[in-house]
């Protein structure tokens, strides 16, 4: 059962509150273990497909514009091919629509907003015209203190604004079991964000692969390659207004 199935059957009525916290206690022990295996082996791995793509004589030559993709898993594509994520898909539909950019996919599995922040000089040497971040739904599977993902959400967007890079901010949402309040803070969290620091706001990045199993993998979280083909979607709808055909 992925996040969007327990919002659809809480809201139904179909799904108790003991059944509810249940499952919800085996996903967070299942995206926990994996998140350890990830620690372990891909996020290295990711990690050095980063510094190696620096390193590639076109990246030192490209005089397209940035665009980053700083996030966790959804951003990083854990689980699907490569070409599959939204940041890979988003570069061909970039060169298709004639717009000049070049993508960079910034995304590490398991991080948090925390763990984003401390990546985020790394982001900034690259001069980006555009950054979209996809951050803080690993905090609220863990439950952190809303303040704590606030502060460090807001430090990335303060800091990318005072570059003047165009921001794109991800809206992430939580099942409904950690409390009404904590739910209902942590998604108006990232519209009050977006408002503040004027960035593009992505209502939810999720929207349309929430909830539909054969757009997710068996993990139930995570998203197939289809599902990302409508992440694509959500993110063009936002991105596309802010960028320039001749930049």
């Amino acid at each position: 059962m992925s996040i969007g199935e327990l919002h659809a059957n809480h809201r139904r009525g179909t799904c108790g509150p003991a059944l509810l916290m249940s499952i919800w206690c085996c996903l967070l022990l299942l995206s926990a273990a994996c998140g350890d295996r990830r620690r372990a082996e891909p996020v290295s791995k990711a990690r050095q497909m980063e510094r190696a793509a620096d390193r590639r004589p076109e990246a030192a030559t490209d005089d397209r514009p940035v665009i980053v993709a700083l996030g966790d898993s959804l951003t990083a594509g854990f689980g699907v091919d490569p070409e599959q994520n939204y940041p890979a898909r988003l570069q061909r539909k970039l060169d298709e629509g004639g717009y000049r950019y070049r993508v960079v996919n910034m995304g590490v599995s398991g991080d948090t907003s925390a763990q984003g922040l401390n990546r985020l000089a790394a982001a900034r040497e690259l001069r980006p015209a555009v950054v979209i971040v996809a951050l803080g739904a690993n905090d609220g599977l863990r439950g952190l203190p809303l303040d704590a993902t606030r502060d460090n959400l807001e430090a990335i967007l303060r800091a990318l604004k005072e570059d003047g890079c165009k921001v794109v901010l991800a809206g992430m949402e939580i099942p409904p079991n950690y409390g009404p309040e904590y739910t209902r803070d942590f998604r108006a969290l990232f519209p009050e964000l977006a408002r503040r620091y004027r960035a593009a706001l992505i209502p939810f990045l999720l929207e349309g692969v929430g909830g539909r199993p054969e757009l997710n993998q068996e993990d139930g979280i995570h998203p197939t390659g289809q599902g990302y083909r409508i992440i694509t979607e959500n993110v063009w709808r936002i991105l596309q207004p802010l960028l320039d055909r001749n930049p």
